[in-house]
């Protein structure tokens, strides 16, 4: 399977030992945490804490940047306009706006929480071979329906991409160039219908295909997987670094 939206890395050896679902519920502890945080010098220590999990997993810091870059470019608006928009004590004014202290700590808290967030999701979750994640969410008691199109959509998505790419490259062959013109407006809707009935096809070949094996609504977990003493170890101690954080901004 193409894993172009997972993170690669190469896992140390304890890593590939753990129980998949102690990397789950770390990111739960983690991302309850960050959401209940909302002084910026804790959610600082939060964002070193989920960077420093990055070499724990086995992944390149050069990797997870460019992820973080799309995060950082969606975020650029909002940390603009926040400063200006929010009421409180003028640090700054001038060409009809003025820049407040609170709208300013407001939009350095955003960007602390959306950033450790984003990079405790993909240390712990995005480097976690899909069929591993799951798996470790259907044991973890998530509902079959729903691990069953995670894992559907992730399994075809690349299926589709791959659809998408061919019919571009049969564009490219028949000297299409896109513009600002009716020609390629046209063309391009026709590409969405290409991929919308594609689709559809697909789908239904690929239910058929299942059924002639057996399929009954439920797929099988053959490895179970057994939680060990030192994957609780790992998540006792996890959890009591995520929570010093809370306790620390109460004494703030």
């Amino acid at each position: 399977m193409n894993d172009g939206l997972w993170l690669k890395s190469q896992q140390p050896r304890w890593l590939e030992r753990s129980d998949p679902r102690l990397r789950v519920l770390c990111a739960l502890v983690l991302l309850t945490v960050t959401l209940g945080l909302s002084h910026p010098l804790p959610l600082a220590l939060s964002l070193g804490f989920a960077l420093s999990l990055v070499p724990l997993v086995g992944l390149s810091f050069k990797a997870l940047f460019k992820r973080l870059l799309a995060v950082e470019g969606l975020m650029v608006l909002l940390l603009i306009s926040l400063p200006f928009t929010l009421p409180g004590e003028p640090l700054w004014q001038g060409l009809g706006q003025t820049l407040t202290a609170e709208g300013l700590e407001r939009a350095l808290v955003v960007l602390l929480r959306a950033n450790t967030m984003v990079v405790g999701m993909l240390t712990l979750l995005g480097s976690m071979e899909p069929e591993r994640l799951g798996h470790a969410l259907a044991r973890l008691g998530v509902p079959d329906k729903l691990v069953h199109l995670f894992l559907m959509t992730v399994r075809y998505l690349f299926v589709l991409l791959e659809e998408y790419r061919r019919l571009r490259q049969a564009m490219r062959a028949r000297a299409f160039k896109p513009g600002s013109n009716l020609h390629t407006w046209r063309t391009l809707g026709w590409l969405i219908g290409m991929m919308l009935i594609r689709s559809m096809e697909r789908s239904t070949r690929v239910l058929a295909a299942m059924r002639c094996r057996g399929f009954q609504g439920r797929f099988y977990l053959i490895h179970k997987g057994e939680w060990q003493a030192m994957d609780s170890l790992h998540l006792a101690l996890f959890t009591s670094l995520a929570l010093s954080l809370k306790l620390l901004e109460t004494q703030l």
